[in-house]
């Protein structure tokens, strides 16, 4: 469940933002890598992410990561899990490809008999986005099948909204970021929950740091960015 956690959790947080300069790497071989923290800001993990492929440019681009899931003892180590991620940009507006996950699971011999379908409404962002400015919503549904064991979660985000231009301190340093807030709208197993996130965006890096709250506002969890290279 940890698992099926941190990757919605990458899913969510890794779409990156673009205004007069895109808001991630775009450079092949990039690596950015998240420590994941619980409540009281103990890391639990972390996660890299390394550029592999970049298609096109300008308004017509699309990126490729391998986001790799690490144990909290060796932020360095070798991965637990790997998960592909691409985002395509067009005309103006970023697209996040939920179908990308898919060829990992032939290649993830951990994960067993396990059979996954994604289907969704991709988050958009403008390439402009100011302060102020509201997204469009957007959802995910992931049906899992492990054999005796079935199970589907869906989210829908919300009241997206960036809410300022500032600086935020993390372990890799301080960056000049956009801040931009959600509300998550989970249900895993009939089970439903509610939660807000926050995320700070910095041009060139993308995610710096990202916080998620419950329905009483108080912290769940949140990844920060400890090394960009």
């Amino acid at each position: 469940m940890k698992k099926i956690t941190l990757i919605i959790l990458i899913m969510l947080s890794v779409t990156g933002l673009q205004a007069q300069n895109i808001f991630f790497p775009t450079k092949v071989g990039s690596v950015q890598t998240y420590a994941t923290l619980n409540n009281k800001g103990k890391v639990e993990g972390y996660v890299r992410q390394t550029i592999t492929d970049i298609k096109g440019g300008g308004n017509d681009m699309t990126i490729s990561y391998l986001s790799e899931i690490i144990d909290k003892e060796n932020k360095d180590g070798e991965a637990k899990m790997s998960i592909p991620l691409t985002i395509h940009i067009k005309d103006g507006i970023m697209y996040f490809d939920l179908n990308s996950m898919m060829p990992a699971q032939k290649d993830q011999p951990q994960m067993g008999e396990l059979k996954m379908e994604i289907t969704g409404a991709p988050t958009e962002i403008p390439t402009n986005l100011q302060v102020g400015q509201t997204l469009k919503d957007a959802n995910m549904v992931m049906s899992m099948n492990m054999g005796f064991i079935k199970m589907k979660t869906e989210v829908n985000l919300t009241n997206g909204k960036c809410l300022a231009i500032e600086d935020v301190t993390v372990p890799a340093g301080t960056y000049k970021s956009h801040k931009v807030t959600q509300t998550a709208q989970a249900t895993v197993m009939k089970i439903k929950s509610t939660t807000t996130s926050i995320t700070w965006y910095a041009p060139g890096v993308g995610t710096v740091k990202s916080e998620t709250y419950d329905k009483d506002n108080k912290l769940q969890s949140s990844m920060e960015l400890v090394a960009s290279k």
